[in-house]
């Protein structure tokens, strides 16, 4: 039986999650469909420009993203303590930038005077609207539902084109999260639907690879900010080259006809990250079949389930297994 979202999701443990949604009956409704000889291609860009709209928009910052031909996968960390510094104001203006509001939040916007009543309910929907912009559940909604009325729009018909629920998994540990976002980052060149990382079209991996190029990191995704120290700001705890590196190298392993090795600096993450080099393959590989549910060292599995209320630690036998040395 399907978790209530609110059973999954525990910012008090973790601020990362590993989202994925998927088109009904599994067609291909985003790419090409061979069988047919249709192309949906250009809808896989729809999706792609929707998640970094909505990064701009929710408290929501995306670390990877893959949009596949009959699926999509998204980590994302949650920022609640950017929503809870918001004035009244911002967070109005937040959710002015993708959702139509009110008559009265936007008079409170504008700075127009409003009686007792009217200013009451104001404060009720600033309340809402700063719990929704750090809501995984909000953001994957406001991701789907567009795409799907575009989507029928295009094909002149009715009815869902995704599944009825994403799946979404807490990431716990820091090697929960490098693993998951390799693991996501080289979902076309597992599908076969890419040879390298950089001719990966759709995913975060290419996006951060352009950047790379010019000696920057993409604004729409969380950045990479090194080790940690004092000041820490918001990023990813590793070099953004290292990480580069270290998905080559898993994609080079990864792929049959490929020569490839983990590299002294892909090997200095994993030592760091105490995941022996050939866990770290199946790891990367096998992500969404190894893990159902929560994903992390056994502590940190332990401390989660305790503050959800549940009576077993799902998954426990392989975390224990593949992230533990």
């Amino acid at each position: 039986m399907a978790r209530p979202r609110q059973t999954i999701v525990s910012l008090e443990d973790t601020p990362y999650y590993h989202c994925c949604s998927r088109v009904v009956r599994k067609a291909f409704l985003c790419g090409f469909d061979k069988s047919t000889g249709e192309n949906f291609e250009h809808r896989r860009e729809w999706v792609d420009a929707r998640i970094l709209e909505l990064a701009t928009i929710f408290a929501i910052d995306i670390c990877a993203y893959a949009v596949m031909s009959n699926h999509l996968h998204v980590v994302v960390k949650v920022d609640a303590d950017k929503a809870k510094n918001w004035s009244d104001k911002d967070v109005l203006m937040q959710w002015h930038k993708g959702f139509k509001g009110t008559l009265l939040t936007h008079k409170f916007v504008k700075g127009e005077d409003l009686n007792e009543f009217e200013l009451n309910t104001v404060n009720d929907c600033i309340t809402q609207y700063r719990q929704r912009l750090i809501g995984i559940s909000w953001f994957m909604r406001s991701l789907s539902e567009p795409i799907a009325r575009m989507a029928n729009k295009e094909d002149k018909c009715t009815g869902r084109f995704w599944e009825g629920r994403f799946k979404s998994q807490a990431l716990l540990d820091e090697a929960a999260v490098l693993a998951c976002m390799v693991y996501v980052d080289l979902n076309p060149i597992r599908a076969k639907m890419a040879t390298t990382p950089e001719s990966s079209d759709y995913t975060s991996i290419q996006r951060r690879i352009n950047s790379a190029i010019k000696g920057e990191q993409p604004t729409e995704l969380l950045p990479f900010v090194g080790n940690e120290r004092l000041n820490m700001p918001n990023g990813l705890m590793f070099s953004v080259k290292d990480y580069i590196v270290l998905v080559e190298d898993t994609g080079r392993i990864i792929r049959q006809d490929k020569r490839g090795a983990i590299s002294a600096s892909s090997q200095g993450i994993l030592n760091r990250l105490n995941i022996p080099a050939e866990n770290w393959l199946k790891i990367t590989t096998e992500f969404g079949g190894l893990f159902k549910g929560a994903v992390g060292a056994l502590p940190a599995l332990t401390d989660y389930c305790e503050h959800l209320d549940r009576k077993r630690r799902q998954g426990a036998a392989n975390c224990q297994r593949w992230l533990c040395a």
